[in-house]
């Protein structure tokens, strides 16, 4: 994992269904920050509408993905601010979908294989725990792959 590299001025988070795991990323990046760098996220198959508990872990950090909509590859066909200078892809059909759009959607595509949390199985506590820790790597990666710019 390349570490503490220069914040980019913009990075777009790619997953399956722009659900779960990209949003909570875009998010993340959005509280660590600010207007620093354009963010956005996209699914390769977008579903219906952001999870409630990926919401819930979000919301006890400060940031709100519940009145977001998820937006599929097409809302990235013409882009009024250009092209990104990453794609962060969190899922292999995501990460498939970000190669093949170099270099007209982005500068740079980097593979972080994030597991799906929708996926685990068990009572509602263990399912809070296992977003919690998809939240938590993604906030940490974020935090050790982005420097923060230097204000002096």
């Amino acid at each position: 994992m390349p570490g503490g590299e220069a914040l980019p001025a913009s990075v777009l988070f790619a997953c399956t269904h722009n659900v779960i795991r990209s949003p909570m990323a875009e998010e993340l990046m959005r509280l660590q920050f600010g207007p620093l760098v354009r963010v956005d996220s996209v699914g390769v198959r977008p579903g219906e509408e952001v999870s409630a508990m990926a919401a819930f872990v979000v919301d006890e950090l400060g940031g709100d993905i519940s009145k977001r909509r998820p937006k599929g590859r097409e809302a990235f066909e013409e882009l009024d601010d250009g092209p990104f200078d990453l794609i962060v892809s969190l899922s292999p059909e995501a990460h498939h979908w970000a190669l093949n759009q170099l270099p007209t959607l982005a500068a740079a595509a980097e593979y972080w294989p994030t597991f799906d949390p929708s996926l685990t199985e068990g009572s509602r506590d263990q399912v809070l725990m296992e977003y919690r820790g998809v939240r938590d790597g993604l906030a940490k990666r974020i935090g050790q792959r982005f420097l923060r710019p230097s204000t002096g």
